[in-house]
């Protein structure tokens, strides 16, 4: 049984709450079915997991990469939207919107009049985000509202009636705007294109649109996903008061009430989260021995590095999720510090902080629990580079030397083994093979591991007259 702790707890709150937040937003549109599809097939994809069904876990694992393309192409428009209302600056980047209750009944009066006539309108009243990506094709006017241009603007074979007016800070500011529509099964047929935009755009924002009927001379109100019919110009100015009003006007809400609202869906969330959390937690505690090489950095410059005992360590890492990486899939590395060390024997001792743990995952022992540094002072010296030949040269060449250019190279290496070279060796050459006046390149061989030449090209080999040297 995993152990609960208080980061569990926030956990498990924290997340709860940010899938309420997503829930409210898309309460009643396509993209809350997809959400619930996805999380459906993800508890499955866990279940299978837990019980060892091998095949269906992986195509699943692999379809879930797809499905998340897919998602950010097809509901880019409410992604951007989602993001837009996470962010804690939106409040403060925005213009403050001006009170548009005096003009609320002007408005209301004229639209229900123009209902009365059986003219068709759509008006949409701006809230706190911006509508910029869900408004398309509009033209700006930036009038102000009077009833004789609301009723010019949608006067039947006018050049806007057919789009939607926008009134953004007590203005309007676009017309003929097209409105995403919405895909709602459950609404009426009735209803057609302008109040199925209406809602779409409602879904999509915290905007109110207000639609009428031209078949029935009826006045309805589009907010959060839904529509509320109205009867009356007063319950038409009540509605738009209360809904664009300031928010320093906006009754308070006390925090029983925000956590005692919509109980149901609340509950049903903080239920799932806790199984979620109970499947990922079902190998919380549990231990992995892993085997990690050492690996030294920061060496002096002073200094080489003969050898490091021993060269791997024992790991053990504990997994606080089933969402952790497996054993077979660890790659873990000992990172030691060594700019400390010194000539001869160091010890230098492994912390926890050296090995790097997947997440989720974290170090409980590193045995042995130090390492020990052989390190030697490091020195140059000038040595001559000695032709390796096979066979003999060829007739008429007897009077003739293998010679190499640069005579000399200069190796690196520690202090010990410098001084035991005396020349450094090139590859086989085939002296049969070899012609007066030709080149021939060859590679040196190192004598020692940690031995190396401060030259990083060929020596050229060549066959010259015996006794002659070359400048």
């Amino acid at each position: 049984m995993p152990t609960i702790r208080i980061q569990d707890i926030a956990d498990i709150l924290i997340m709860t709450f940010l899938l309420y937040q997503l829930y409210s937003w898309f309460r009643g549109t396509r993209a809350i079915q997809v959400l619930l599809g996805l999380g459906i097939v993800t508890l499955i994809y866990f279940a299978t997991r837990f019980l060892d069904l091998y095949m269906t876990s992986w195509v699943l694992q692999e379809l879930g990469t797809v499905l998340i393309i897919l998602i950010i192409v097809v509901f880019q428009t409410e992604i951007r939207q989602t993001l837009y209302r996470f962010s804690l600056l939106r409040h403060i980047l925005d213009s403050h919107q001006e009170t548009q209750h005096s003009q609320f009944q002007d408005i209301a009066e004229t639209l229900f009049r123009m209902a009365a006539k059986r003219t068709g309108a759509l008006i949409v009243f701006q809230g706190n985000e911006s509508l910029q990506d869900l408004l398309t094709n509009g033209v700006v006017i930036n009038s102000e509202i009077s009833p004789q241009m609301l009723e010019s603007i949608f006067y039947d074979g006018a050049p806007f009636h057919d789009g939607a007016a926008l009134i953004n800070n007590g203005r309007i500011e676009k017309v003929a705007c097209h409105l995403p529509l919405s895909v709602n099964p459950d609404i009426p047929q009735y209803l057609g294109t302008r109040h199925r935009a209406a809602l779409g755009l409602a879904e999509r924002s915290d905007a109110v649109v207000v639609a009428i009927s031209e078949e029935r001379g009826e006045v309805s109100l589009a907010t959060s996903g839904k529509f509320r019919s109205m009867s009356t110009p007063t319950e038409l100015i009540m509605a738009l008061d209360e809904l664009l009003r300031n928010e320093t006007e906006r009754p308070r809400v006390t925090m029983r009430q925000r956590l005692f609202s919509n109980l149901l869906p609340k509950v049903s969330l903080l239920l799932g989260v806790c199984v979620f959390w109970g499947l990922v937690t079902t190998r919380q505690g549990q231990i992995t021995t892993v085997t990690a090489p050492v690996r030294l950095h920061g060496v002096p410059e002073g200094l080489v590095l003969l050898r490091t005992l021993p060269e791997d360590v024992t790991v053990q890492i504990k997994a606080m999720s089933s969402l952790a990486p497996t054993p077979s899939k660890l790659d873990l590395t000992a990172e030691i510090d060594a700019s400390k060390i010194a000539e001869g024997t160091t010890a230098i001792r492994i912390s926890h902080d050296a090995i790097t743990a997947p997440s989720g995952m974290t170090i409980t022992s590193v045995s042995p629990s130090s390492v020990r540094v052989f390190a030697e002072k490091k020195v140059r010296k000038s040595v001559p580079v000695k032709v390796i030949t096979k066979g003999s040269l060829p007739h008429g060449q007897l009077l003739s030397q293998v010679t190499s250019d640069p005579s000399s190279v200069v190796i690196e290496g520690p202090a010990s083994q410098i001084s035991q070279i005396i020349s450094i060796a090139t590859e086989d050459i085939d002296a049969s093979q070899l012609e007066r006046g030709k080149e021939y390149l060859k590679n040196l061989r190192l004598p020692e591991k940690q031995v190396s030449v401060l030259r990083d090209t060929p020596v050229t080999i060549r066959l010259s007259v015996r006794g002659k040297r070359k400048r």
